[in-house]
Parts: C-alpha cells; structure tokens; sequence
C-alpha cells in the first residue's frame, strides 16, 4: 500500500506535531547538504554521524525516514566542467552512508537552473496564494551563467554520472529516483532541460540499466507531460521504475501554469491512486507545492504548513476510498 509522508528537516517543530496529529509516520528529510568548509570530512552533511543524528532523530519524533530528498551540489557535473569528479564522489559517499543507515531512496534532479518560478503570489481559491509559471515572461531572459547547454551535453554527463554512482548504489541498496524538470520544458535561459517528456524518462531507465536506477514520479510535472498520467503511473510501475511519489497538482500547460490544491487541478487524483494501487506501489508519496493558506505567512511559497495539513487529510481520505479499507498509519 502507497504511504503518506512529508517532508521537513530534522529538528523538532511544531509542524511535526501537526503531521503526527494527522496519522503521518514516515518522513522525507529536508537536510541541507552543502558542503561545510569549516568542517572536518566526519562532520560534512553526506558523512555518517551527522546522517545518523538526523535519522535518530526523525526516529525519536516518531517518524520513519523513507527519503533523503536534498543533494550535494551537482551542478559541475551535470555540466561536466572541472570538478564534477570530486562532486561525484560526495554523491556516491552520501549514498555509502545511507545504505548503512537503511535509508532506502535518494530523490535527485538534472536541472543546473533548478525549480523555476515566474510568481508566487498568484490568488487562488478563496483569497489563497499559488504560485506558477508564465515562459511568455521568461522569453526575453537573458542567458543564465552557464550560456548555451545542449541537450546532448546534459544527457552525456548523465550517463558519467551513472555509471559511477549505479554500482554504488546497487551495493548500498539505495534506490535513485530522478525528479522531472520544473517546469518541463526546454530550453529555458539557453540551458536545455532533459527530463521534461515522458520518454525522456524512458531513456533514463535504459541508459544504465539497473534495479536501483528508476524515477520519482512528480505528478505535478508529468501531468504536464501527457494526458493520461494514469497510463504513465502504469507504464513505469510495471517496470518497477516509481521509486518516490509527489502528489501534486496544477492548471496549464507547461508553458503556464499555475499550482493548484490537490482538489481542483487538471489531474483526475483518484484514478493516479488506483493506478498506483494496481502497480502494487508500496514506497511513500508526498503532498508537494500548496497553496499559502489563511493564516499562514508566504515567506515559503509552496511549502505552508496550513496547506499541508488539507493536503494530507485529501489524500487520507482518496487513499481510504481507493483502497477500500482504512490505512495504516503513515
């Protein structure tokens, strides 16, 4: 069965408490992972000891860890300038020390640009703030840093990347679940973006092939993909690829959009729960990207805890109905 989690980081808060009032009991850790200079090699945040604190930690807030969903930078090797080796090697470290710990999957991305956002303030349903995206006001950017990156380059530099890292994690037994780009589409600022189709995902699973190399399955982005996300959940279910779920919606089209609640976007929600029901998909998924709610501040767009806590009774209750039994806890 399909489990609920959240994400946040590993000191005690009181959207902890919230999130364990609402029957949630796995977690996906929000742990900053840049590289510390003042630190000593057992002291950087991919080393052991600091990954053992904050997973005893979760452990003691009552909470399973399921997901390490930050990363080390990454962005000399998606680029593949000098320093990507070194980069890698922090990666297959922190993947090492997550097999020794039993954390059981690493969500990480190929985007040098990152999550893009046009707006976070746009008025949502009942005076609530959304945030989205409009590439009409990105067309006149200006290059970004990198200038112009090709498609072919990024794929190439993939393929480094996991021929050095795939071994290690299959000897780890952590799984590696690629996040979509956000926005899907490409270029954006001269910089092309290769996970933005479903068969770029495709190309993803056969380019090193391996039990531990699949995807993330981010709803909000793939419904921008396609318009039958049901059939895509089954596609690479079928082939054991959902590794990590994010339950997310929106309205638009890849080239605008704008994030909705998980009750009112584009997505038919139940029929993605059946889907991952038949696949027999029994990793976490995670409410993602809501709207800031009454009540809440907007100094985290995407991320306020009021629009959290509806996000996760909607899913409860679709999982409950979808299921046809109530869950277990988390």
């Amino acid at each position: 069965m399909i489990q609920i989690a959240e994400v946040f980081g590993p000191e005690p808060s009181p959207l902890w408490r919230l999130v364990r009032q609402c029957g949630v009991g796995h977690v996906v850790a929000g742990i900053d992972l840049r590289p510390r200079p003042d630190a000593g090699a057992e002291a950087q945040p991919w080393s052991y000891m600091p990954l053992l604190r904050a997973k005893t930690s979760y452990e003691d807030g009552g909470f399973q860890l399921a997901v390490i969903e930050n990363r080390p930078p990454l962005n000399r090797a998606k680029l593949g300038l000098d320093g990507r080796d070194e980069e890698i090697d922090v990666a297959c470290e922190l993947i090492r020390n997550m097999g020794r710990l039993g954390i059981p999957v690493w969500c990480y991305e190929w985007m040098p640009l990152g999550v893009l956002r046009t707006s976070r303030t746009i008025p949502a349903r009942g005076g609530a703030l959304a945030t989205g995206y409009d590439h009409g006001h990105m067309r006149a950017a200006p290059l970004s840093e990198y200038g112009e990156v090709p498609a072919e380059r990024l794929w190439e530099n993939l393929q480094y990347f996991l021929e050095r890292v795939v071994p290690v994690a299959e000897e780890a037994g952590v799984q590696l679940a690629m996040h979509p780009d956000d926005p899907p589409l490409s270029p954006i600022r001269g910089v092309a973006r290769i996970m933005s189709r479903v068969e770029d995902f495709q190309r993803l699973v056969d380019l090193v092939p391996s039990p531990v190399n699949g995807i993330t399955l981010c709803q909000g982005n793939f419904t921008l993909m396609t318009d039958d996300l049901p059939a895509v959940i089954r596609r690479f279910g079928e082939q054991g690829k959902i590794f990590f779920v994010h339950f997310r919606d929106v309205r638009g089209t890849p080239e605008k959009f704008v994030e909705t609640f998980h009750d009112e976007g584009q997505t038919d929600m139940a029929a993605c729960m059946r889907a991952y029901r038949d696949i027999g998909f029994e990793g976490v998924c995670r409410p993602d990207h809501v709207p800031t709610m009454e009540g809440d501040t907007n100094d985290r767009p995407m991320y306020s805890s009021i629009g959290r806590l509806f996000a996760i009774g909607y899913l409860k209750g679709l999982r409950e109905v979808v299921y046809g039994r109530k869950s277990p806890e988390g």
